[in-house]
């Protein structure tokens, strides 16, 4: 077998103007500036045919240990569209200012407040409840129609000679949020996804907060819902899913508007995503002690209380591939002590080493994690590297 070392590619995740630091800080003083390279996209997994390496995903990683120290893997510092990781932070005003009090929201509204959710009938119903219960109606959502992710919904409509709407939308548990917020800051509600409107700029201020970074410094965009998408480093993401879970230094309102919105997603798991998502495989997994967040084209971020302490981990896969990162976060939650010993629970082995199908629905290779976790520290068990068979 051939070892397959980290390939020399000098295109960045997403590039953007360095940002100038002392020299001490960023090298040894006697480095010559051929060193100073910036690091480049790592191997996450590893695609198999054959039980040969047909393919490669790769990307970065930022790991916040549980002694609050960072690792990461790959260009971890450079922005990222963070699409919908962020949604938990994103929810958290419309706790943190009493609206969600005021209007009676309970655990299933506020999961689908920090939804990507699957566009089941269940899902759609409790949009369409909080819509009506606070005086809303579906024409007041600017997100715009598609097909549920959740098949069999979505041949349902197409055999009932339906057409999507807006509620089935995966971000409308957001966006009906992000309208409540509007409407009780002052904002026109045709404006609500404005990013200079109060209720974007109170949402970006958050998530700033969180990251430890200043608002002006988080560019935006328009996501694929018509909403604002934040840009940050992995590193910035992972330090807010930090803080989101342990709380520290956090005042006390937002510290319990952090574990009011734990607690929704930990009663609410299918809510948040769907069955066969997995969201929802590691809430189930962990109640009460991890809350997870996908985001499109390759992100993922999560916080988590393990056996050693608190930490958070954040993905981005340079291709945009959902299934570069299910093993490499199902691997680290294992490695960091999410559960109760050194195994993957069988619900999440799907996951771990998720089955590359042919059209005949038989395996015919599967999906495995190569990263190199070399000095992430002695947390758990060890994890396989990048090899190549010839």
């Amino acid at each position: 077998m051939l070892a397959l070392a980290p390939p020399r590619i000098v295109l960045r995740i997403m590039p953007e103007p360095a940002v100038a630091q002392p020299a001490a800080e960023t090298a040894p003083r006697d480095a010559a500036p051929s060193d100073l390279a910036p690091p480049v996209p790592v191997p996450l997994a590893e695609v198999t045919r054959g039980g040969l390496v047909e393919s490669l995903h790769l990307g970065a990683v930022a790991v916040v240990r549980p002694d609050g120290t960072v690792w990461t893997a790959g260009p971890a510092d450079e922005g990222v569209w963070m699409r919908s990781a962020v949604k938990p932070f994103q929810a958290i005003p419309l706790v943190e200012l009493g609206i969600a009090d005021a209007l009676g929201l309970g655990d299933a509204e506020l999961a689908l407040c920090c939804a990507s959710h699957s566009g089941t009938d269940e899902h759609v119903a409790v949009v369409a409840r909080m819509l009506a219960a606070t005086g809303l109606s579906p024409d007041d959502l600017q997100c715009g129609p598609h097909a549920p992710f959740d098949q069999p919904a979505s041949l349902a409509i197409a055999r009932g000679g339906g057409r999507p709407t807006r509620l089935h939308n995966n971000c409308s548990g957001k966006h009906t949020g992000f309208l409540l917020l509007a409407r009780h800051l002052g904002d026109p509600l045709d404006r609500y996804l404005e990013p200079d409107s109060a209720a974007q700029r109170t949402v970006r201020a958050t998530v700033a907060d969180l990251a430890g970074l200043p608002p002006d410094a988080i560019a935006t965009a328009v996501d694929g819902c018509g909403a604002p998408t934040l840009r940050l480093p992995l590193t910035g993401l992972a330090r807010a899913f930090h803080r989101y879970l342990n709380r520290a230094g956090l005042p006390a309102v937002r510290a319990a508007a952090c574990e009011r919105l734990l607690r929704a997603a930990t009663a609410e798991p299918v809510l948040v995503a769907g069955d066969g998502r997995l969201c929802t495989a590691l809430l189930r997994s962990a109640p009460g002690r991890v809350h997870p967040k996908n985001g499109a084209e390759g992100v993922y971020g999560l916080g988590a209380v393990g056996r050693h302490g608190a930490f958070a981990v954040a993905v981005k896969v340079l291709d945009g591939a959902e299934r570069g990162y299910l093993p490499v976060v199902v691997e680290l939650c294992r490695r960091l002590g999410l559960w109760d010993d050194d195994r993957v629970p069988e619900s999440l082995q799907p996951f771990a080493e998720p089955a590359v199908l042919n059209t005949q629905k038989r395996t015919v290779g599967s999906v495995r994690q190569v990263l190199d976790v070399e000095g992430l520290g002695g947390w758990g068990g060890e994890v396989r590297t990048a090899r190549m068979e010839p």
